[in-house]
C-alpha cells in the first residue's frame, strides 16, 4: 500500500488565549504568556481575541503552549487553544488570510468610525 507523501516541513496554526480568573487588568500577565513565546521555534502575532501562533510541527507548537500557560502565575488560568495542524500543507498561515483578501479585493480589516 502506498504511503501518502507528507512534506518534510508542516504548518501548525494556533488560536491560543491564556489569562488570570480574576478581576481586573491582565494585561501583564498576558504579556508573560506571549513572552514565554519567544523561547520556541514559532511565529505568533497578538489581537483582542487571543495569539495566532505558527510552528513547523505540533510538538513544538504543544511546547509553547505549555510555557505560556505556566507563565501566568495566579491561582488559577483559563487557557483555550485552538489548532489547525495541516499535515500535507507547507502553505504559511498568512496566505489564509492572502485567500480571503484576494476574494474581498481589499485588506480583510475595517477600522469603526469614531
Amino acid at each position: 500500500m502506498p504511503s501518502a507523501h507528507v512534506p518534510s516541513r508542516m504548518t501548525v496554526v494556533a488560536l491560543l488565549s491564556v489569562a488570570p480568573v480574576r478581576e481586573g487588568s491582565m494585561a501583564a500577565d498576558v504579556a508573560l504568556a506571549v513572552e514565554a513565546l519567544d523561547d520556541f521555534d514559532v511565529s505568533y502575532e497578538t489581537n483582542p481575541m487571543g495569539t495566532v501562533i505558527e510552528a513547523d510541527d505540533v510538538d513544538t507548537l504543544l511546547a509553547a503552549v505549555a510555557a505560556a500557560h505556566k507563565a501566568v502565575e495566579a491561582d488559577r488560568v483559563s487557557t483555550v487553544l485552538k489548532i489547525d495542524d495541516k499535515r500535507t500543507s507547507t502553505a504559511p498561515a498568512r496566505e489564509k488570510v492572502d485567500h480571503v483578501e484576494r476574494e474581498l479585493g481589499r485588506k480583510a480589516r475595517r477600522d469603526r468610525d469614531a
